[in-house]
């Protein structure tokens, strides 16, 4: 007689197989990328523009550079960051309009003024040149992102800012600070808004967001007791000013003396 039982053990063993088969053959199944490949296709160079793609560009383009080359303001003078060795015209300018326009948003949200305005001297990319003012140049003098941002400093930070801006020997921009350097190289009749250091006073000083945190070694803003992101861009604020003028001031005004 033929065992079944025998058989039938086999044909279960069978049956499992085939469904593990299929089980394993219906997975999901997992790829890894090994190679990418990628071909540059420039479309500046009139030589290789794709047609397609330069007539739909051709619009934008054209409308960015209308608003970039409107003219806004016209400078008597060219304004040059290496035309001084404490300050410079066009420090001044930046300073003063920084100091005006971000003292309107902050005063509007916090009820307080800045005090001071500290800039980098560079961070001052271009020269402003004598003619017509436009957006673009805007953008050729402060290329980069940076916004306003004011940062609340005690006197001891103020005379550490003083040290720094001699240590250094640049023209950084400055607004609302005045000094003397003396013939030992210290600082002396340093004056906020016209007045002396006061160690019971908070002084508001704007700057940009790169050198609150510290840039540039400008270590003596990590200290602040608070900040302020105002979330208005250096470059709008100057834009914002040349649609307000008819001609950009030469601020010539002498704010750190050396005896």
């Amino acid at each position: 007689m033929v065992n079944l039982k025998k058989y039938n053990g086999v044909l279960k063993l069978f049956v499992i197989f085939l469904t593990l088969f299929f089980i394993i053959s219906c997975s999901k199944q997992i790829y890894h990328v090994s190679k990418i490949e990628g071909k540059r296709i420039p479309i500046t160079e009139k030589e290789n523009q794709i047609p397609e793609i330069e007539n739909f560009i051709k619009p934008f383009r054209e409308h960015i550079n209308k608003d970039l080359d409107s003219i806004l303001a016209y400078c008597p003078e060219t304004l040059d960051k290496a035309s001084g060795e404490w300050q410079t015209t066009i420090g001044n300018l930046m300073a003063d309009v920084t100091l005006k326009k971000g003292n309107i948003v902050f005063n509007a949200r916090e009820k307080r003024n800045i005090d001071i305005c500290l800039l980098n001297h560079g961070g001052i990319r271009s020269i402003l040149p004598k003619g017509n003012v436009t957006a673009r140049t805007a953008f050729e003098i402060m290329p980069f992102e940076n916004s306003l941002v004011v940062v609340v400093l005690k006197e001891e930070q103020i005379l550490e800012l003083v040290d720094y801006f001699i240590a250094t020997k640049k023209a950084h921009p400055i607004a609302g600070l005045t000094f003397t350097i003396d013939k030992n190289n210290q600082a002396k009749n340093i004056l906020v808004q016209g007045k002396a250091l006061n160690s019971e006073t908070l002084y508001y000083v704007g700057t940009n967001d790169y050198l609150s945190n510290g840039g540039d070694n400008m270590n003596f803003f990590k200290k602040g007791v608070q900040k302020f992101d105002l979330d208005y861009k250096l470059r709008n604020i100057l834009i914002d000013y040349f649609k307000e003028v008819d001609t950009i001031p030469v601020i010539n005004d002498v704010r750190i003396t050396v005896e």
